[in-house]
């Protein structure tokens, strides 16, 4: 084997394992109490790969996306390792870093022309691999990735971006080496490949439009054949206009988007704005990245946050414009995060973000190439004599510096994602006027109180600075209420349920959580209608039985069976319910809902524990002792963080 084939093999091999070294910390991470309980503890649809698992993945628009591939990695994670969520972190880091690797090609292919020129040349050679792996790892190690890589729910992102970049390698392929465009392996692969970064997330939509911008530079196949390029591009148009469809047709079905009444012309003028200017921006200075950057309540062009970012925004795009033929890939990779966060922008909003750092994943390989232009131009100008030896050992290192600090940053950032209480004081520290944060930390408080009243104190808090800050955002009322009635307080948790149900009449949880207080009342009478509307909103099935079997608890009231069945697999309200009545002093009752909680979670900590707590006041010491086995098992730490002895 020659040297420079040594060579190639080497280089996305080493770039493999970097990105995955700089995201070892995403491993040991949990599920999360934003989208994750959703989309994963609570739902059984995806878990596993049989025939109605598949059904239900290439039919299913839960939460606003058509993502069939994606749910296919997710069933393949549940079939191998169940709800573990070390396994779904680990293929989740192997796919970012294959897409590492990926880059790397694609980079090369890019490069070879602007830096090797047409002769390729040895020299040429060695300076384009320089460049193309510094850009691979730009690319892969900077810490805008880190919401991609670490958040379960975000593998669509990366099985998307898989195969966007599988379709440009198959186009660059294809154009080679004439430079016209022939419909062969590669260029029908690349086809296909795009369709089905489609069937993974709707995040590849724009690549159209990135192929033309690659002909126009550095491919430079628009001079005098643009005709043909445009030609060339219509069966990826007639794809990204069926998978656009799709994705409108989903996020109208499976999520709310924001009418002209909520934001108006203005606002969203501000929003693209500042998106556009966001990205870019946040390639160069990544400091102070959250989780959620919150929608503002207002927004109008004149406000000093929005004109700011859009004055710089003009201010660069006029600079790169008059220098198009010194710097034409400036020019380019800045059209290129445009156009791939345009549908983002702010212009079409929903959620509960004005940014978020996962659009970026595809936005930002062009700048990632330039700088990888950057190095390999500096390389070539080194190997002609046109640069001096101390100044190209200087300018070594400072790359190296960089990439360290982006490894550094992105290993850091990592491990804020490791759980939900975490990511929440890490977001509300970044942002002290973010409801949304406060929210999200209140509910992971209260999840893990372990029935300690300060925890449930501090729980309360977070959620009333939350409603303080943003009265009309729904969760912080579901959460308060939440509270008050594992605390007992009913009558004051049912009035900040009928709140959120006022506020989100669209939620199965808002009847659903209601229903737990009439059953704490002992009322389930009253409770089942809640029940039946929550499965109607929300389709919940109907459980076989409360424990797990087909049989009820004995001597228990067939109103209460009923109310516990018509509460289906719904894993929070049975744990809270189960909680609310060990409070109660009720905890012959609990045991029921704790025991279907664990059989629907046997990995989570929380039901466990609350059944041990309930087997220990029903004077079930044998029962108890089994599932504090488990649970010191399963986490050896959790029964200390609990408070179980």
């Amino acid at each position: 084997m020659t040297r420079a084939r040594s060579l190639d093999l080497l280089a996305p091999v080493l770039v493999f394992l970097i990105t995955a070294a700089a995201f070892l910390p995403a491993l040991p991470g949990q599920f999360l109490n934003w989208d994750d309980s959703t989309l994963f503890t609570r739902n059984l649809e995806y878990r596993g790969l049989g025939v109605a698992q598949l059904r239900w993945m290439f039919t299913t628009m839960l939460g606003g996306h058509y993502i069939p591939l994606t749910w296919l990695t997710l069933g393949l994670n549940y079939s191998l390792g169940g709800m573990n969520p070390w396994g779904y972190h680990l293929l989740a880091l192997l796919l970012h870093a294959t897409n590492a690797a990926l880059f790397y090609l694609v980079a090369r292919r890019i490069l070879a022309g602007p830096v090797a020129g047409r002769g390729d040349q040895p020299a040429g050679l060695s300076t384009v691999r320089a460049g193309a792996f510094v850009a691979a790892l730009v690319f892969a190690i900077h810490p805008q990735r880190v919401e991609s890589v670490a958040w379960i729910t975000e593998r669509g992102t990366l099985v998307c971006g898989a195969l966007y970049l599988a379709a440009v390698l198959g186009y660059l392929r294809a154009a080679e080496p004439t430079g016209t465009f022939r419909w062969r392996w590669a260029g029908i692969v690349s086809l296909a490949a795009f369709a089905a970064a489609l069937l993974a997330k709707g995040l590849a939509l724009s690549l159209p439009v990135t192929l033309l911008i690659l002909d126009i530079y550095p491919l430079r196949r628009w001079r005098g054949r643009w005709r043909r390029a445009v030609v060339e591009k219509i069966p990826y148009a007639v794809v990204a206009l069926l998978g656009a469809a799709i994705v409108l047709l989903a996020r109208t079905r499976g999520s709310h988007l924001s009418g002209l009444s909520d934001y108006g012309l203005d606002a969203r003028l501000a929003f693209a704005g500042y998106s556009f200017w966001f990205y870019p921006s946040s390639v160069v200075w990544p400091i102070g990245l959250s989780p959620l950057y919150e929608v503002p309540l207002r927004a109008s062009l004149v406000q000093w946050r929005f004109l700011a970012p859009l004055l710089g925004l003009l201010a660069v795009t006029l600079g790169l414009v008059l220098l198009r033929r010194r710097f034409p890939g400036g020019l380019a990779a800045w059209t290129h995060s445009a156009v791939v966060v345009a549908p983002v922008s702010g212009l079409a909003h929903s959620g509960s973000q004005l940014v978020s750092d996962r659009y970026s994943y595809l936005a930002g390989l062009g700048f990632a190439l330039v700088a990888g232009y950057g190095v390999a131009w500096a390389a070539r100008l080194r190997r002609q004599g046109r640069l001096s030896g101390w100044v190209s050992a200087v300018g070594a290192v400072g790359v190296m510096l960089v990439l360290v600090a982006l490894a550094a940053s992105t290993w850091g950032q990592t491990g804020i994602w490791r759980d939900s209480e975490t990511l929440w004081r890490w977001a509300a520290e970044k942002d002290p006027d973010c409801a949304t944060c406060y929210a999200g930390l209140a509910e992971a408080t209260l999840y893990g109180a372990g029935g300690g009243r300060a925890r449930l104190d501090e729980s309360e808090v977070y959620v009333r600075r939350a409603i303080a800050l943003r009265p009309s955002l729904p969760f912080s009322h579901s959460i308060l209420g939440t509270i008050l009635l594992v605390r007992g307080q009913l009558a004051e948790a049912e009035a900040s349920l009928r709140t959120y149900m006022r506020l989100a009449p669209g939620e199965a949880q808002g009847p659903a959580r209601l229903a737990l207080v009439y059953l704490l009342r002992d009322r389930p009478a009253e409770a089942v209608p809640l029940l039946l509307r929550a499965r109607q909103l929300g389709a919940r099935a109907e459980a076989r039985a409360p424990g797990g079997d087909d049989r009820d608890e004995p001597g228990a009231d067939p109103e209460f069976a009923r109310a516990l069945r018509l509460l289906g697999d719904h894993l929070d309200d049975l744990e809270y319910l189960g909680q609310a009545l060990i409070q109660q002093g009720r905890s012959d009752r609990a045991v029921a809902p704790l025991r279907r909680a664990v059989a629907l979670a046997p990995d989570a900590p929380g039901p466990r524990f609350w059944l041990i707590r309930a087997y220990e006041a029903t004077g079930q010491r044998a029962l108890a002792g089994e599932q504090l086995a488990v649970l010191r098992r399963l986490d050896p730490g959790a029964a200390e963080r609990l408070g179980v002895r």
